[in-house]
Parts: C-alpha cells; sequence; structure tokens
C-alpha cells in the first residue's frame, strides 16, 4: 500500500506539470485521442463565449491542460484525439448564413446558441437537399423558432417521396415548406396522408386542394369534419364544380364546430334565417372567416347610416368584408360630399357597390381626381379627413361577442327584418 507522502507527491505532479511538459508533448508525434466529455465540454464553452475574459479563458485551459495530462499519465488516451469542437454559430456560418442572420435566428430561437454543432449540421445537410437557402430558413425559425429542434429525420425519405409526387416538383414543396414548415413535423401516416384523402373524397381535386394549402397553411393541424358540418355544406347549395366549393369545404373543414353555430346566431341577429345564412355561405365563402364583432359592426352601420335592407348583404357581401374604417365608412361618406357638391359622377345605387369593390388608386381616379384640381382637392381633403377617424381601441375592445352592443340602432325606423 502506499504511504500517504507518496500519495501527495503523485498528485502534486499530475496538478503541476509545467508548459514545457506540454511543449515537449507537442513536438513528439502522438497518436490522435479522444478526450474525455469533460475535456470536450470545457473546449466547447471555450469556443462558443466570445466575451469571455482573458483571466477566466486562461483558467479554463488550464483545467484543460491538467485534465489532459492526468489521462495521458494513466494511459487513458487512444487513438482518436479530436480537435475542439465548433459551436453552432460556425456550422451556420459555414453552411452559408451571414451574421445578420445568424442574429435573427438566435433572436427567434436562442436555444440555438448552445446546440449540438453536429446535430445542427445534418439537419441543415437534409434541408440542403430540398433546396432550402439560409434565408429560407431563417423566415422558418422566424414562424416556428423551435422548428430545428424537432426530428425532421424521422420517415424522410418517406415523406419526401409522397410530397414531390403531392406537389408535382421539388420547388413547389421547397415554397409549401417555407410557407408551412409544419410539413416536416406533422406525423405523415396519422395526420397527413389522412387529411389529403379526406379531401379527395369530399371531391376536392389535387390542385385546388394544394392552391389551399397555401392560402391555409393550418389545413392539415386543424381539419376535422362531423355530420353536422357535412349538412352545413349541403345546406349551402354550393356544387362541385362551383369555384367557391374548394374554398366553403377548407374553411368549414378548419373552423371548429362552435364557432360556426355562433357566427350563423349572429347573422339570424339581424333578421336572417338559417338558410340565408348558408346561402351567404356559399355565395362568399370567406365570411365564415370574419370574426362576430366585425359582422356586427358592419352590420349596424349597414342598416343604421348606409339605410341599406339587410337583403342587401346577401347580394353584396362586400359590405361585411370591407373594412369599416379603411373603406365602407370613408366612401359612403365621399359620395355623400360628392352629391352634395353636385358633381359627377356620383357614387349612388348599383355603382356604390362597385365602388366598394374597386382598389384605392381606381377609386380615386374614377370620383376623385377626375374633376378639376381645385374640385378633386377638396374632395381629397375630405376624403383622408374621413380615413383618419378611426375607432379606439379601447372603444373596440369594449363590445361584447355574445350580444349585439347595438341594439338601440337596430330598432331605427325602417329595418324591419329584426326579430
Amino acid at each position: 500500500m502506499k504511504t500517504k507522502p507518496q500519495v501527495w507527491i503523485k498528485l502534486r505532479f499530475l496538478f503541476s506539470v509545467s508548459s514545457s511538459f506540454f511543449n515537449h508533448i507537442t513536438t513528439t508525434p502522438i497518436p490522435k485521442t479522444r478526450v474525455c466529455p469533460f475535456v470536450a465540454a470545457i473546449s466547447s464553452i471555450t469556443a462558443s463565449i466570445n466575451e469571455i475574459s482573458a483571466s477566466k479563458s486562461g483558467l479554463l485551459t488550464q483545467i484543460g491542460r491538467t485534465a489532459a495530462a492526468t489521462a495521458l499519465v494513466n494511459g487513458t488516451l487512444d487513438e482518436n484525439l479530436v480537435e475542439e469542437p465548433i459551436n453552432s454559430a460556425h456550422v451556420f456560418r459555414e453552411w452559408g448564413f451571414s451574421d445578420s442572420e445568424i442574429a435573427k435566428l438566435f433572436v427567434h430561437s436562442p436555444s440555438l446558441r448552445q446546440a449540438d454543432p453536429d446535430l445542427i449540421q445534418s439537419k441543415l445537410n437534409l434541408l440542403g437537399l430540398l433546396g432550402l437557402t439560409s434565408s429560407d430558413i431563417v423566415k422558418i425559425i422566424n414562424y416556428r423558432p423551435k422548428f430545428l429542434c424537432y426530428r425532421i429525420k424521422k420517415c424522410f425519405d418517406e415523406r419526401i417521396a409522397f410530397f414531390l409526387e403531392l406537389f408535382g416538383s421539388r420547388e413547389s414543396l421547397r415554397k409549401a415548406i417555407v410557407r408551412n414548415p409544419s410539413l416536416l413535423i406533422y406525423d405523415l401516416n396519422s395526420k397527413i396522408k389522412p387529411v389529403v384523402e379526406l379531401y379527395e373524397g369530399l371531391g376536392v381535386p389535387r390542385e385546388d386542394f394544394l392552391s389551399m394549402l397555401s392560402y391555409k397553411p393550418s389545413v392539415f393541424s386543424r381539419t376535422s369534419f362531423n355530420h353536422e358540418k357535412l349538412e352545413y355544406i349541403r345546406r349551402t347549395g354550393v356544387s362541385m364544380k362551383s369555384k367557391m366549393y374548394k374554398y366553403l369545404v377548407v374553411i368549414m373543414g378548419i373552423s371548429r364546430l362552435e364557432t360556426t353555430r355562433e357566427k350563423v346566431g349572429n347573422l339570424e341577429k339581424f333578421g336572417f334565417s338559417e338558410d340565408e345564412v348558408l346561402e351567404l355561405f356559399g355565395h362568399a365563402p370567406v365570411v365564415l372567416t370574419l370574426s362576430i364583432d366585425k359582422v356586427q359592426r358592419n352590420m349596424t352601420y349597414v342598416l343604421g347610416i348606409m339605410k341599406l335592407p339587410a337583403g342587401a348583404v346577401l347580394s353584396s357581401p362586400i359590405l361585411l368584408t370591407a373594412s369599416l374604417e379603411n373603406r365602407l365608412k370613408p366612401r359612403y361618406l365621399l359620395a355623400g360630399k360628392i352629391e352634395e357638391m353636385g358633381v359627377a359622377p356620383q357614387i349612388k345605387g348599383p355603382k356604390l357597390f362597385s365602388a366598394l369593390k374597386m382598389t384605392e388608386d381606381r377609386f380615386l381616379r374614377n370620383y376623385v381626381t377626375c374633376h378639376p384640381e381645385f374640385i378633386s382637392e377638396e374632395l381629397m381633403e375630405y376624403y383622408r379627413n374621413v380615413k383618419g377617424l378611426k375607432r379606439s381601441a379601447v372603444d373596440s375592445k369594449k363590445n361584447s361577442h355574445q350580444q349585439c352592443p347595438f341594439r338601440e340602432l337596430l330598432l331605427l325606423p325602417g329595418i324591419t327584418r329584426i326579430r
């Protein structure tokens, strides 16, 4: 048995190896060896933290050398000595990311700073096979910060083969992944394939399904159908050959049934029957995406201020879909101003609905700048002023989604369809 002084002498020798000893070691050919995990961890930390002070850096280096000396003296070094490991920033930079792009990645997903470089490299290589560029990946991380934390390798070859058949080309697949990176995350056999087959069974052609996938990226995660939803679709009276059919089916599929019921009930408060509401959904499926609050505000303005019958909404859904503050109210008030000034052309009758559908430039060209300069300047000034009259965010939050907050306006004379 070794005595205590002998043990102390050996320990002191191990922890006081001079730098000249290491210089002697480095000049002697030594088989490359795998450094123990502790040394690798210390080296990784030293490489990734650029802000560390010189004193701390020296301390870490001394610790690493001491551990290496201990392993060498004990004869535990093997032939797989590796160089100091790099960090994730180096991997991104070598892959083609600029410093600004790397900074954006770390802002959106701070965990990438400490991610395993080898794992990041393998995932980037897979994404590179799909044609994704550094800017594409920045967009993906912006949308899904933990994207590179998911197991995208799982069933990768089978998934890509299915998507190439579905989208028809690698470029179309690349664009779809940038817009909806969940395509590489959702389970292929339990979520993606069943949804594709479901819409095909409902009569939505594959090319229409792909266009709707771009329009509503949440198709795979939110689609669900039951008997009641299918009955709603049937009662709209929309034919499978109609251009609106794909929009109706997909929007109905990703909408919660409870939400759809609430939206139907909200429109019924304004005097529509359930059949009329469903007919409206078939004519303009986008109405299904409108919030209850927006429908209430637009309907109140249409009935109480514009004095139009409720039935006008059925033939002109633009009255519901148009922005109240930016389009419906300013253009209606400008129509009154033009009538008051007695200039032509005026915005009356069916022309009002056409004016609401126009782009801003076309609307101004047809009804404002077409007049002599002094008239057009007055109309433009008035139009800018009324567009600036927006309700405050505080007022908008006071509206309840459960009851119509404009009951007094609904009782105005001339509104006969209120139950």
